[in-house]
């Protein structure tokens, strides 16, 4: 079937929501106001429960099926925070905030999801329950894993669990592949020795600032030389720190970077012969190295029964022909991973086209793509937990 009609009537009320959020952008766990709006329309629109607190500032809200005989529970989740960037659309819904702006779509994610919660609350055509899941922290914070240990699963009996994020596919597609969908992220961290002096007389000390250097290029061999050409990694060094003076050679520099894998055995190789190359490389010049590894958000791999319903629900919003199943997967990260390592679930694309992709200051969510959204949340329930 296509946009579900009662949805459809609620397009342009869904639109303000997000707009609003758009101008009150919030980040990480600093949530107060957006926290606050998401309990309140839960409660307006007839919530069952509203439970706020979850991972610091999460807020989950409960609706019951016109049947609850299944015992059957399906979580849908929403993140919620925006991002420290300074927004460049001059839009009238611009951000009000200065250096914080919604560049990830969270504020489309959030009235979507907000959009179903209504529909579903006020058909309830389902034998089951629905657990509405706003996640504060998804930009690095960790707020999913935040959720999970504050006993998100358990505490509402949640069986299944299902995300959605915006791309840059054009407007109205959806994506949804089993298995790797998103990569691990993690950190690396590396502290160079040396021995300072003085910028005229290098031969007396081991200059740090051409150390990292060496190690910048020589960790590219990593990816280059280690891993299956079909196989896929990503090693980025984003920032060199080191010295204040243009006459001192430094005692110390540091480097910080990221690692992108899609599969553990990757993640460990790359791990392991990154240390050796920065270690050694750092050796042979006189210098020293420190290589600290972090893992961070796992990589998101969606189950095979859970991602085939998603994607048969997709087609009856969009039709097949705007179904993506063969979408290969992104080296970004997203920690709604921390939520599938704890139940079987999907997460599924949606398309909303545009010049600028997220993390961009000229970024803003298509507000003609939320009917979709929300209808794709509203029969996947239906469809899930059928009355």
């Amino acid at each position: 079937m296509p946009i579900v009609n009662r949805i459809a009537g609620l397009h342009a009320e869904a639109t303000a929501w997000r707009r609003d959020f758009h101008q009150h952008p919030e980040l990480l766990f600093d949530l107060p106001r957006t926290s606050a709006i998401v309990a309140e329309k839960l409660r307006a629109f007839g919530c069952d429960a509203v439970v706020t607190g979850i991972g610091r500032t999460g807020v989950v809200g409960l609706i019951h099926g016109a049947k609850t005989t299944s015992g059957r529970v399906i979580g849908l989740r929403s993140d919620m925070d925006a991002l420290p960037l300074t927004e460049i659309t001059g839009l009238p819904h611009a951000s009000t905030v200065p250096g914080q702006m919604h560049a990830c779509g969270h504020d489309g994610h959030m009235a979507m999801l907000l959009g179903a919660a209504k529909y579903l609350a006020e058909t309830r055509n389902f034998d089951g329950t629905v657990a509405l899941i706003f996640q504060p922290a998804e930009e690095g914070g960790g707020g999913a894993r935040a959720m999970v240990a504050d006993g998100l699963m358990e505490r509402f009996g949640i069986q299944e669990v299902y995300g959605m994020h915006n791309n840059l596919d054009p407007a109205g597609t959806l994506a949804v592949r089993a298995g790797p969908t998103s990569a691990a992220a993690d950190k690396i961290h590396i502290l160079v020795e040396g021995k300072g002096g003085h910028a005229a007389k290098p031969h007396l000390a081991v200059d740090t600032v051409l150390v990292a250097a060496q190690i910048i290029i020589a960790v590219q061999s990593v990816v280059a030389r280690n891993i299956d050409p079909l196989g896929s990694a990503v090693v980025s060094i984003c920032a060199f720190n080191a010295g204040h003076a243009n006459n001192v050679i430094p005692q110390t520099a540091e480097l910080l970077g990221t690692v992108r894998t899609l599969t553990k055995d990757i993640q460990a190789l790359v791990e392991q012969r990154l240390r050796q190359v920065v270690e050694m490389t750092a050796e042979s010049y006189g210098a020293r190295a420190t290589f600290t590894y972090t893992y961070g958000c796992p990589m998101v791999v969606n189950h095979a029964a859970e991602a085939e319903h998603a994607a048969a629900v997709a087609a009856s919003i969009v039709g097949e022909a705007l179904v993506r199943r063969d979408k290969p997967p992104t080296m970004g990260a997203e920690d709604f991973s921390f939520m599938l390592e704890e139940r079987p679930g999907c997460m599924i694309g949606i398309g909303q086209g545009g010049a600028f992709g997220v993390h961009h200051p000229a970024y803003d969510f298509n507000d003609e793509i939320l009917p979709i959204g929300m209808s794709y949340w509203a029969r996947l329930v239906e469809t899930r937990m059928p009355a």
